[in-house]
């Protein structure tokens, strides 16, 4: 038993019974001692991590509602050369006091470290990444970046290039092999001085390499693929040299130097393809604009779009990126969207709309009011969800890691005991025995099996977010085909949540009054609904009146005083709960939320005074996109606060096979859980504040991009444009994402576990293992790619496919 403390920093307590709530939840957790502060917005967390984990508290307190903050740090790891490296790193910053989370992506080179800067440092973890032998750096910029990656290309280009030209004399020797006695080839090329001469760059200038990158592994207590590329190019080489020294026969300078060409050349192809994999993510970061016309002392200036600050007026010219996220001023447009939502029809824009950065203006002149800029845009937050989904693993990928690491020392004592029974138990040459040691040795890299996941993820999330789908994590697009329920929020999600009036029908007063008095109260409320009624009001020039004591009451109205008169608007409940005898309209409201509309009911003074009803259609994409998910065996659920009429008739239209009608906000997650208790796998589908905690509880939680920051936050996938058909583009790409790994990794296993007997066993010379060592990476990159071409289906069908 280890029992560890930590204080946790928590976001998002208001009262005494949110801590106590958070308490509560956490100290019901085996082997958890919890005390929550209100004031300090801690937790104090006393565990045994034997029986539970840092992540897994952190986990409690997000299902309970609240936020667990956390700092993260990415940064780059120069030096990586397979799966071994990149495990063996997270294994070390994993076991390190304040690291919650560690995860090292071997495509991408980067490092995602979750950790509590009260306990370590940054520098801290620098110097024990160092200590492993490879060297940790601040991120980049992008052009930073692509100018250094492009000088590593170029360099192992050459040194390729240089062992090719080396090489190919000593490869040709080995044709002398197959016609023994007789001459064929110049004599100066069997001369072992010259093939000492030859191999000897190939060795130290091109493989020089290998050597580094094993001294460091080796200096930090690991192995990895160069340390098994530079034993066994090693072990041929220096005994080729003393055979020259002591005039015998039988060298193997060719062996060495071919290997160390072909490695390098499969680095050299894999690196290529590793930049095709992230292409989506380069283009993305291609579009921001880098310039401004920004309106300074009533003076146009260009400026450099980092220097804008919210609040200052731009100019945008037809045919400009519109260059951060604003408020139209004034002018009329269409602004095209579609490399953020991927909806190819331009959207119009006037006056109080919001344009986003990066967008293009097609025809009309626009003046905006910069309100997010920087990091905080809609293009930089796009940005950073793809790469850190890009950047994190799946849960598959964790089996792949764990195998890294035990493969490379296995594998050397594979090697060894293929020496040694070749040389001892089947009597076989020295020669013999060691090249076969070499072989066992270069075929056993695990490098194909720590792309195998990576490369389909960063593929995948790519894809994705060009089509308009952002998934938070590659765990979520592991498990989205895995859904087989679907819970849809109503308004904003299944329908267009700009509901019109369709009916006022007054009772006490006349119905410009009863209309002026609700929208006056309907002005202050957030919901749908209210915006419908101030338009009506709008609509009909009628003057509001000041409103005090103003409350909302949550899935039941709202209440309060406009002008001199107390107003309250809301269900049948709050009429009910305030004693207000509204029996009079009851039929005719019945009849108006049979066909699917949505009634308040007004009271003035103590007195029932009429009713509004009003109208949400459904988006034109919902019944479709419900007809198709339902053809897949998917089951459809509607959570809604509105009456079971209303929310039926909502249901019929779409076609949707289970309702939850007047349900009160933090009533979703309960049925979410209820849902799941079922045995069903949930994905909750919503766009507001309210459906926060059931994304939360939710399997998979996701959010309509055209909704809240706040579901957005909460969600695990986020959708960028209203049209629900593009569900069924992310159950595809999840499908096949899977499929495309689980080749990658059934490939990667069966290499290794096939070629390493194989070697030991004599049948596989040294070059020809490190050919296939050297193609099998660029095999499972390769087949990572075709995730780019693929078509995504408009339907799909149950169960997996590719």
């Amino acid at each position: 038993m280890t029992v560890k403390q930590r204080s946790i920093p928590v976001e998002g307590m208001t009262c005494a019974a949110c801590s106590s709530r958070i308490e509560k939840v956490l100290n019901k957790m085996d082997g958890v001692e919890a005390s929550v502060n209100l004031t300090t917005e801690k937790a104090s967390v006393t565990y045994d991590d034997e029986k539970v984990g840092i992540t897994d508290i952190k986990a409690k307190i997000e299902k309970a509602g609240y936020k667990p903050a956390a700092e993260t740090i990415r940064f780059h790891v120069d030096g990586m050369t397979c799966a071994a490296c990149s495990a063996r790193i997270e294994k070390v910053l994993g076991k390190q006091g304040g690291i919650d989370q560690a995860s090292v992506n071997l495509t991408t080179e980067e490092a995602v470290v979750e950790y509590d800067s009260t306990v370590i440092s940054v520098e801290k973890m620098f110097e024990k990444v160092q200590k492993l032998g490879y060297t940790p750096k601040a991120r980049e910029d992008n052009d930073e970046r692509k100018e250094k990656k492009e000088k590593a290309y170029k360099r192992q280009k050459r040194m390729f290039l240089l062992a090719l030209f080396l090489s190919i004399p000593l490869f040709v020797t080995m044709i002398d092999h197959f016609f023994p006695g007789q001459m064929i080839l110049p004599s100066i090329l069997m001369n072992g001085y010259v093939q000492w001469t030859l191999a000897t760059p190939v060795q130290f200038i091109a493989g020089w390499q290998f050597y580094k990158g094993a001294y460091k592994a080796l200096r930090g207590g690991s192995a990895n693929m160069d340390v098994l590329v530079a034993m066994g190019t090693s072990a041929a080489y220096i005994y080729s040299v003393v055979i020259v020294l002591t005039g015998g026969s039988g060298l193997f300078f060719e062996t060495s130097a071919v290997i160390i060409t072909l490695v390098l050349l499969g680095k050299l192809l894999e690196a290529g393809a590793k930049g095709k994999t992230s292409e989506a993510i380069q283009s993305l970061m291609s579009l921001q604009p880098k310039k401004a016309l920004v309106i300074r002392d009533g003076v146009e200036s260009l400026v450099p779009v980092s220097e804008v600050v919210p609040g200052e007026q731009i100019r945008v010219k037809p045919g400009d990126k519109i260059p951060v996220d604003g408020t139209v001023l004034e002018g009329y447009s269409s602004v095209d969207e579609s490399m953020l939502t991927g909806e190819s029809v331009p959207v119009e824009k006037s006056e109080g709309e919001s344009v986003i950065g990066a967008t293009v203006n097609k025809n009309g002149s626009l003046l905006i009011k910069a309100d997010q800029v920087g990091s905080d845009t809609a293009l930089s937050q796009i940005i950073r969800i793809v790469e850190e989904a890009q950047s994190s693993k799946a849960p598959i990928q964790r089996l792949a890691d764990v195998i890294s690491g035990y493969f490379v020392p296995a594998a050397f004592g594979i090697a060894v005991l293929s020496f040694l029974g070749w040389y001892f138990l089947a009597g076989a040459s020295f020669e013999t025995a060691l090249i076969n040691f070499t072989a066992v040795l270069v075929i056993a890299c695990p490098c194909a099996l720590g792309l195998a996941t990576p490369t389909s993820i960063m593929v995948g999330t790519g894809r994705a977010a060009e089509n308009g789908i952002l998934f938070k994590g590659g765990q979520y697009l592991e498990q989205a085909h895995k859904v087989d329920t679907i819970v849809f929020d109503k308004t904003g999600t299944l329908t267009k949540g700009q509901p019109a009036v369709t009916d006022i029908v007054e009772s006490e007063i006349s119905e410009d009054e009863l209309l002026r008095l609700a929208a006056s109260l309907e002005a202050r409320s957030e919901h749908p609904l209210a915006e419908a009624v101030v338009d009506e009001a709008s609509g009909r020039g009628l003057r509001l009146e000041p409103v005090s004591s103003f409350t909302a009451v949550p899935g039941h109205g709202i209440r309060g005083t406009a002008g001199d008169k107390e107003v309250r608007i809301g269900t049948r409940k709050l009429m009910n709960e305030e004693e207000i005898d509204w029996s009079s309209a009851g039929e005719h409201v019945e009849v108006l939320e049979s066909e699917g509309k949505t009634v308040l009911l007004v009271a003035v003074d103590g007195t029932f005074a009429g009713y509004i009803a009003a109208a949400d259609t459904l988006k034109e994409s919902a019944a479709e996109a419900v007809h198709k998910l339902r053809l897949a065996g998917k089951e459809t659920i509607m959570v809604t606060g509105d009456n079971e009429r209303t929310a039926s008739a909502i249901a019929e239209k779409a076609g949707i096979d289970r309702v939850f009608s007047e349900v009160l906000p933090e009533e979703k997650a309960l049925i979410i859980k209820e849902i799941q208790e079922e045995g069903r796998r949930v994905m909750m589908i919503g766009d507001g504040i309210n459906d926060a905690p059931a994304l939360v509880q939710a399997d998979i939680g996701t959010a309509v991009g055209t909704g809240t920051d706040v579901a957005m936050e909460a969600a695990d996938i986020t959708l960028m444009r209203e049209d629900l058909r593009i569900l069924l583009h992310v159950f595809d790409l999840s499908s096949k994402t899977m499929r495309n790994i689980k080749q990658n990794l059934f490939w990667a296993f069966v290499y290794n576990s096939i070629g390493i007997p194989i070697a030991a066993l004599g049948f596989l010379a040294p070059w020809v293992a490190g050919a296939a060592m050297a193609f099998s990476s660029v095999s499972v990159v390769s087949n990572s790619l075709r995730l780019k071409r693929i078509p995504l289906k408009e339907s799909i069908e149950g169960g997996e496919q590719g």
